[in-house]
């Protein structure tokens, strides 16, 4: 017989390339199978990944994190190798599934790192279930408020629609409303998703190549059928769900950390995250577009390490 060949893009053989024993594993929580990936030991650390990335995202702060904490990188409901259920794409119910994922892992309460779609997931768990939360630190996006609904459909002066990364202009976030539309992206993406993979980290990334050739294949691959794509433009499709859930949300009580690049969300998230918690800080990580943690992984693991000590 023909040894099998491993294929070295796999979960497993991803969570086995990184420093610190980590490895990938599955639960059935809150009605949805989730997939993570752990390793370390020492006080929990979640990190929640974005679109239209994986919880490989991280891979590049989970080894150096891993020496003082246990670290668990997760795909959301809809990314990666975790379910695409038909629904439950708001972040309060995203929350939730984190929620009974913490509890399965037999854990009382957590920090939470998100990015992207995880910071909105992030601010949704500290909300719901401030008694499971520890600390938070969300990454360049906060969670959706009454201010998303009056974004532009056309770009604005001071916005560029080939590339964001000039002088720090504020992105046109077109993909806000191509991701509205049911069944089209999937018909125009299904299976050439490495275009948009590639288009978005020329247009967000100081430095594109810091989604290196690998990442990129990760992410393209995770997206390449239409059900991937189809649950991955759900989050997007939830955002009203979600700007009427945050209305409801009181100040955080956890202590807040949100990093900021100096050429994506640092001047935004300056203005509105400190009204919405009792213990707020936001710092400005230079030199970087909206990919935090894989265009300046030092600042991220910097700036975790004194935030969590």
């Amino acid at each position: 017989m023909t040894a099998s060949r491993t294929d070295p893009l796999s979960d497993a053989e991803l969570a086995r390339s990184l420093d610190g024993s980590f490895s990938s594993h599955h639960a059935d929580v809150n009605g949805v199978r989730l997939h993570y990936v752990e390793g370390g030991a020492g006080d929990p650390l979640l990190l929640l990944g974005g679109w239209p990335q994986t919880w490989w995202q991280w891979h590049k702060v989970m080894p150096a994190l891993a020496r003082r904490r246990r670290v668990i990188s997760v795909d959301l409901r809809g990314m990666g190798s975790s379910a695409k259920p038909a629904g439950g794409y708001d972040k309060r119910t995203m929350a939730d599934d984190i929620r009974a994922l913490v509890r399965h892992l037999g854990l009382e309460s957590v920090d939470i790192a998100g990015h992207d779609i995880g910071a909105m997931v992030a601010y949704a768990y500290a909300a719901n279930h401030p008694e499971a939360t520890r600390r938070i630190c969300l990454l360049d996006v906060p969670h959706p408020d009454g201010t998303w609904s009056d974004l532009r459909l056309l770009p604005g002066p001071d916005q560029h629609v080939n590339t964001v990364i000039e002088d720090g202009d504020r992105a046109f976030l077109w993909w806000f409303a191509f991701n509205q539309v049911g069944g089209l992206p999937e018909k125009l993406l299904e299976g050439r998703f490495r275009l948009l993979v590639d288009w978005l980290a020329e247009y967000l990334a100081k430095d594109p190549e810091s989604l290196d050739e690998r990442s990129r294949e990760v992410y393209a691959r995770a997206y390449s059928t239409a059900d991937a794509i189809r649950a991955g433009n759900s989050w997007y499709r939830a955002f009203t769900t979600d700007i009427a859930d945050e209305r409801t949300y009181g100040p955080l009580r956890a202590p807040l950390l949100a990093l900021g690049g100096d050429l994506s969300n640092h001047a935004s998230l300056s203005g509105v995250l400190p009204a919405k918690g009792t213990d707020v800080r936001v710092l400005r990580v230079d030199d970087c577009g909206h990919y935090i943690p894989e265009e300046q992984p030092a600042a991220v693991i910097e700036a975790l390490e004194d935030f969590l000590r």
